[in-house]
């Protein structure tokens, strides 16, 4: 396998564990207390994407009591408006690294076929 598509291949499992981890954001928006999570995404030698997965945790809205007690409660620290942010950059990313694939497949197919 060349490097194109060795760093292609990690970096679209990076970015399928970066959607994963935005998925669950916003699924747990309307959760309180729940924090939110980060996927990190770093380059690894000799080619090649590694994701790590952080928790946020900055405090959410405080909200009222439910039960009329005194106890706080507390919304989850998810931002829809950074989410979607999230989706549409990790959308592009991924259409990229399948585009370098789909051109490396090409490019080794015609060196075949010169070869051949």
């Amino acid at each position: 396998m060349t490097q194109a598509m060795n760093a292609a291949l990690s970096a679209l499992g990076a970015f399928g564990t970066k959607l994963n981890v935005t998925a669950n954001n916003i699924a747990n928006v309307n959760t309180d207390g729940f924090k939110k999570s980060r996927a990190i995404l770093q380059n690894t030698e000799p080619s090649g994407v590694a994701v790590s997965v952080n928790r946020v945790d900055t405090p959410g809205w405080p909200l009222p009591s439910e039960d009329g007690s005194t106890e706080p409660r507390e919304s989850s620290n998810v931002e829809l408006e950074e989410e979607i942010i999230n989706l549409i950059t990790t959308k592009h990313t991924y259409e990229a690294n399948l585009k370098t694939i789909k051109t490396e497949d090409q490019m080794l197919g015609a060196i075949f076929d010169i070869l051949a």
